[in-house]
């Protein structure tokens, strides 16, 4: 009896259902892949290890590739050719996390063990990114199994480990592989949903652009008695300086770091109503922060945002009786594809001294990871969007970019694909910190919609 696409879909609720998927999830934590730290580099190899064997069991074609730069993770390339004039995928995760910060977690809690408590899934890389591309492989098994071992279309798995250090090498090693890789459309999962309970489509993520600021007077500290109120401190300079790329509604005032023709129309009409929230007790979102004018999610996934990652004057573990020599920023700039990166800078420049900071410097500037988006308009997204809907019964959100940043450029620039991704996960998971988590009922949803579209994806009806 032939397969269904209900079947496919019950058979992976029915892993899900009997603790299968959780089961690989733990196995998968419990290994420590942080690419942060040296002494864990071969716990890299490991996980890729790991992805391997499950991936040759479903009839890839494996390999494990060094990094083409020195020092960093390696990237495994699975590869499942069906036959020609079949559509083509390519889809992506990464198996490093960042650090586990095991002391920060909470009594009972801990990294590399996966704890259940609260209706949540605990441990180091279960939203970002082990649960994401291990639920997409589970729904993908499930459609294999319903389907007797085929799946209609050509499928092509990509697992970096160096996408907590800024992806390095991910860019060489998909242009010289760039024949081998070729594909008709990306579809990856990553990032967070707008809102738990709210299935989600993002074409594309905000770049990242980072830069210090720095205000250096002198050698060494002066003595507060005999020289505050005569000699400048460098932290008052800082301090207005900030001031005046952002006021104090954390609205940006400096000339060319907002897209210059405002928001798209298609950007505009792709986030009317979407709704925006779940971040837990971490943060809120604060209504009379940001742009003026602009909803909270046109904030967060059509605009752009300033960030002051770090500040320091003096000495803050033991305050002494010293105007400080010198003053330090570390700033970020989270961008769409709507502005020139390359106009930050020599903005910055001529805004500082167009206020009389002409002493404040502007070191190490450059962008970390580039934006990228699809339109999202595009064939491939409204075909993805369509196989969500008809799984759950209704629509996904769809937004332009995600409020984060991914690697969405190297494909887009080296393979010409459409972006389409699919998180799971949601913005108070606790990502990058302690207490990492993952909501076991959206995981459950997830896995449903990609074993929905893994099967659409071979019936025949793909954009061309």
């Amino acid at each position: 009896m032939a397969g269904t696409r209900d079947g496919a879909v019950a058979r992976a609720l029915a892993v899900f259902d009997g603790g299968g998927f959780r089961e690989t999830l733990a196995e998968l934590v419990a290994i420590p892949s942080t690419s942060q730290e040296e002494a864990h580099r071969p716990d890299l190899d490991r996980y890729l290890g790991a992805l391997q064997r499950w991936l040759e069991r479903l009839g890839f074609a494996v390999t494990i590739h060094p990094n083409p730069l020195p020092g960093l993770g390696p990237i495994l390339v699975g590869l499942r050719h069906e036959g020609e004039g079949l559509p083509t995928v390519i889809t992506y995760g990464h198996g490093d996390t960042v650090r586990g910060l095991a002391e920060q977690w909470r009594d009972g809690l801990e990294p590399w063990r996966l704890v259940e408590r609260d209706s949540r899934w605990y441990g180091r890389g279960t939203a970002d990114n082990k649960g994401q591309h291990a639920l997409n492989l589970a729904a993908l098994e499930a459609v294999l199994a319903e389907r007797g071992g085929r799946l209609g279309f050509n499928l092509k798995v990509v697992i970096e480990t160096a996408e907590e250090r800024g992806s390095q090498g991910l860019r060489a090693f998909v242009e010289a592989n760039r024949a081998r890789l070729a594909a008709d459309v990306l579809i990856g999962s990553d990032g967070p949903r707008v809102m738990p309970d709210v299935p989600t489509i993002c074409t594309g993520t905000r770049g990242t652009f980072h830069f210090d600021l720095a205000v250096r007077l002198r050698s060494g500290g002066v003595h507060s008695g005999h020289w505050g109120g005569l000699t400048r401190d460098p932290a008052i300079i800082l301090a207005h300086a900030l001031a005046a790329i952002m006021d104090r509604n954390g609205r940006i005032l400096v000339p060319g770091w907002t897209p210059a023709g405002g928001m798209p129309p298609s950007v505009k009409a792709a986030l009317a109503g979407c709704p925006l929230g779940g971040g837990g007790e971490a943060a809120t979102i604060d209504p009379g922060w940001g742009e003026p004018g602009l909803t909270p999610a046109e904030k967060v996934y059509g605009w752009n945002s300033f960030i002051v990652l770090a500040l320091l004057s003096g000495k803050p573990d033991g305050p002494v009786n010293a105007v400080a020599p010198d003053a330090w920023a570390h700033c970020q700039i989270r961008y769409t594809v709507d502005t020139d990166p390359a106009a930050f800078e020599p903005a910055l420049r001529r805004h500082l001294d167009a206020h009389g900071f002409t002493e404040v410097r502007i070191e190490r500037p450059g962008v970390r990871m580039p934006a990228s988006r699809t339109d999202p308009d595009h064939p491939w997204v409204r075909f993805v969007s369509g196989s969500i809907a008809r799984t759950l019964g209704c629509p996904p959100q769809v937004i332009p970019n995600s409020s984060g940043g991914l690697p969405g450029d190297v494909f887009v620039d080296h393979l010409g694909v459409p972006l389409v991704w699919i998180p799971h996960s949601y913005t108070g998971c606790k990502q990058h910190g302690p207490d990492e988590h993952v909501i076991p009922a959206t995981l459950r949803e997830g896995l449903a919609l990609m074993a929905g579209l893994w099967w659409d994806l071979g019936e025949g009806t793909t954009p061309r």
